[in-house]
């Protein structure tokens, strides 16, 4: 039984009807399904390629991270601008919404353990897991579902790539974390269980971290690219080194979070970045890297809708959850699914 959560109120999904029964005039808001997770009943989906929406409506780790709350609110905010997508993909792929866990109710802590355990119900039901933060705190309850979920598997070496400004490497202490702690708690976390720690991070900014943190980075065996690089460097090289740290994989964990977009893409964040990456850089990656078959679970975090004006950014966390959808439709689907990929 997962705790402080609740299925989805569906009426979220609303938006324009081109037409009722043409599935290519179809949006996502007439697609998305309803799917209640703690429904004993429920058995692993045998469709070909179907995914489960999960929201974290959590911002406890940003107010402890002394940063500007406001991202309990993303997961709705994200919702609305997915219900007006197209579905460019098959009537093979579903997509299910899978609730919300909250941490209104209870502490931090408690409530990364429920998102953990929503996030290995949805891996046992033969679904791909679209995580909606939330602060980027959701980092480290998203890890350890997907952790558990590979406990029992000889194929268990988990590597997290995360799109960032920061390391999120800051020390805490025991069982206090914030969300600029979560990926050094995931090291603490893999050292207990004795499994793999392998982070790579991409978009990091030297002004937005310190040195001390960049020491712990070095010290942990962590890689990074930073901003500047993505920006202005050699695409072709970068993309070969990801390839090697992605060939080491069995699986990979992907996670953005959205501070690290220039603030004029992405305003409504905690800690908005004035020279941060450019969009279209990131989904090129994204496309590739989720061609490569590894990426097993998927999350977004910070939108903060209180600071978004005209939902510039939860509508750009759309196009990305789209780029991840469309393209695993892709690569899944194959030569089936082309034709409803335009060029």
């Amino acid at each position: 039984m997962i705790n402080y959560y609740s299925p989805q109120e569906m009426t979220i999904w609303s938006g324009r009807v081109d037409d009722e029964n043409d599935y290519e005039s179809f949006r996502w808001h007439q697609w998305v399904k309803p799917l209640d997770l703690n429904d004993e009943s429920l058995t692993p989906f045998e469709g070909k390629l179907g995914f489960g929406i999960v929201g974290f409506e959590s911002d406890q780790g940003i107010e402890l991270n002394k940063g500007r709350f406001g991202a309990a609110a993303g997961p709705a905010a994200i919702r609305k601008e997915l219900a007006k997508l197209p579905c460019q993909f098959s009537k093979d792929v579903k997509i299910f919404d899978c609730g919300n866990v909250t941490s209104k109710y209870t502490t931090l802590e408690a409530s990364q353990d429920e998102l953990a355990k929503a996030v290995d119900r949805v891996l046992e039901l033969n679904l791909f897991p679209l995580v909606l933060g939330g602060g980027h705190e959701t980092a480290f309850g998203h890890y350890k579902g997907i952790s558990t979920f590979l406990d029992d598997r000889e194929d268990n070496k988990l590597g997290i790539l995360n799109f960032d400004a920061h390391f999120d490497l800051r020390p805490y202490e025991k069982g206090t974390g914030t969300s600029g702690t979560m990926f050094r708690q995931i090291a603490d976390y893999t050292r207990e269980k004795g499994t793999q720690y392998a982070y790579y991070v991409m978009g990091i900014q030297k002004h937005s971290n310190t040195l001390s943190l960049f020491r712990t980075a070095e010290k942990l065996g962590v890689t990074y690219v930073l901003g500047k690089d993505i920006i202005n460097g050699n695409l072709f090289d970068i993309v070969q080194h990801l390839d090697e740290y992605i060939h080491e994989q069995d699986h990979l964990y992907v996670t953005i979070c959205m501070d690290c977009f220039t603030s004029s893409y992405a305003p409504g964040v905690s800690a908005p970045q004035a020279l941060g990456v450019d969009p279209e850089k990131v989904i090129l990656l994204l496309k590739h890297v989720f061609s490569s078959g590894k990426p097993m679970s998927f999350d977004i975090c910070e939108v903060s809708p209180r600071f978004d004006h005209d939902s510039v950014t939860a509508n750009l966390a759309s196009i990305l959850v789209y780029t991840v959808v469309s393209t695993m439709a892709q690569h899944e689907l194959g030569k089936a699914n082309k034709k409803y990929i335009p060029n």
